[in-house]
């Protein structure tokens, strides 16, 4: 028996009940939530872009968001017949993958992850969240089983070969 991939990107949910089903992502600053009811074997992911919990006005909570993915991760696990007193998470993601930009946003999602599960009385049991490379992630939703690898990050610095137009001073444009 061949497992049945489910692939997930920025924004999206998968639930699945069925031993052979495994959803999979590719994690940087981003966060993914894996949850999971170990008695009625099934579970779900999710990978949010921002956390969506500021408040801040204006902002646009889309499937972009943490706050709006959590809630239809979690009542998606519920519909399929998980118990929430049974719910556990597991957090992945959140590197630092692009350096000198103040806070981290990956950090703000990680934070905001725990927060979350802290209010819901999800109990977080690993995680694997900051540094500074990306992950692989495979999560199977019936037995809340991870698997995660690292993405490399380059050997060297690369580096784009630009030519200079003329002789550019201060304010002026060089193509590149």
């Amino acid at each position: 028996m061949s497992d049945e991939r489910v692939n997930i990107v920025q924004g999206e949910f998968a639930v699945g009940d069925k031993p052979e089903v495994v959803i999979q992502t590719l994690l940087g600053s981003c966060v993914a939530v894996c949850a999971f009811d170990p008695v009625a074997g099934v579970g779900g992911m999710n990978h949010f872009l921002l956390p969506g919990d500021s408040g801040s006005k204006g902002v646009d909570y889309t499937v972009r968001h943490g706050a709006y993915l959590m809630e239809l991760l979690i009542n998606g696990i519920l519909k399929r017949g998980a118990d929430r007193k049974r719910l556990n998470a597991k957090i992945f993601g959140g590197a630092n993958t692009v350096k000198g930009i103040g806070e981290p946003i990956g950090q703000k999602n990680i934070d905001f992850a725990r927060r979350y599960l802290g209010a819901e009385m999800i109990p977080i049991v690993s995680e694997s969240v900051g540094g500074s490379v990306g992950r692989r992630l495979k999560f199977w939703p019936a037995s809340g089983r991870a698997q995660q690898a690292y993405i490399a990050p380059p050997k060297e610095e690369f580096t784009l070969p630009y030519q200079k137009v003329g002789n550019a001073k201060a304010g002026e444009i060089e193509l590149f």
